[in-house]
C-alpha cells in the first residue's frame, strides 16, 4: 500500500483517481514505474491505461483539504474507507507513506491489524523503514511540487524507498 495524504483538488479530486493529472501524481508515478510498479510513467486521466502491478495507492482522507493541510475532523471523516481498503487486502504487509502525516496513519493501520506500536514510537523521517510485527513501513518525503521542485525529494530518492518496499514485499 502506498499511502498519500489527500486528492489534490486539481488532481485526484478533479479526476477522480488518486495523484492522476497533477504534478505530485506525475512525480510519483515516472518513480512507480522506474521501479516496475507501474506499467506507464504518467497518469493523466482515468482510462489512460495506466495498470499497477503490486501496489496500490491510497490516502487517509478522501476530499481535497483547505490549504493541502487536512484537519482532524477529516482524517475522522474518511477514517472507515481506509481502514476498509487495509481489510480488503489482508497479504499487504508493506507500507510506503508519502509523508509525515500518510506516516501516522501508517501506525494506525498497523495498529488497528493487532500489531503493538513500540515505545519510543518510529519516527517519520525520509528513507526510514520501521519493522513493526508482520509489516513494514518505509518513509519518504510526500511528492508534492514543494519537495520536488526545492530538491528535498528526488526521483532516485523516492525510487530507492520504493526499491526496498518492492524488495520487502518480495521477501514475504
Amino acid at each position: 500500500m502506498v499511502v498519500g495524504l489527500a486528492p489534490a483538488a486539481h488532481g485526484g479530486n478533479r479526476t477522480g483517481r488518486m495523484f492522476t493529472g497533477d504534478e505530485s501524481g506525475n512525480f510519483l508515478f515516472r518513480a512507480l514505474h522506474a521501479v516496475g510498479l507501474a506499467n506507464q510513467p504518467e497518469s493523466i486521466a482515468p482510462g489512460d491505461g495506466l495498470a499497477l502491478s503490486g501496489a496500490f495507492l491510497t490516502a487517509p482522507v478522501r476530499c481535497a483539504p483547505p490549504d493541502n493541510r487536512p484537519l482532524p475532523e477529516e482524517f475522522e471523516a474518511c477514517r472507515e474507507y481506509i481502514l476498509r481498503e487495509r481489510a480488503a487486502m489482508p497479504s499487504a504487509r508493506v507500507l510506503v507513506a508519502l509523508g509525515a502525516l500518510a506516516f501516522e496513519t501508517c501506525l494506525a493501520l498497523v495498529a488497528g491489524a493487532g500489531e503493538p506500536i513500540p515505545r519510543p514510537r518510529p519516527k517519520f523521517a525520509h528513507g526510514a523503514e520501521a519493522a513493526l510485527g508482520r509489516f513494514r513501513v518505509f518513509s519518504t518525503y510526500h511528492p508534492s511540487q514543494q519537495n520536488t521542485f526545492t530538491g528535498k525529494l528526488t526521483q532516485p530518492m523516492l525510487r530507492s524507498v520504493l526499491r526496498r518496499a518492492v524488495g520487502a514485499a518480495q521477501e514475504g
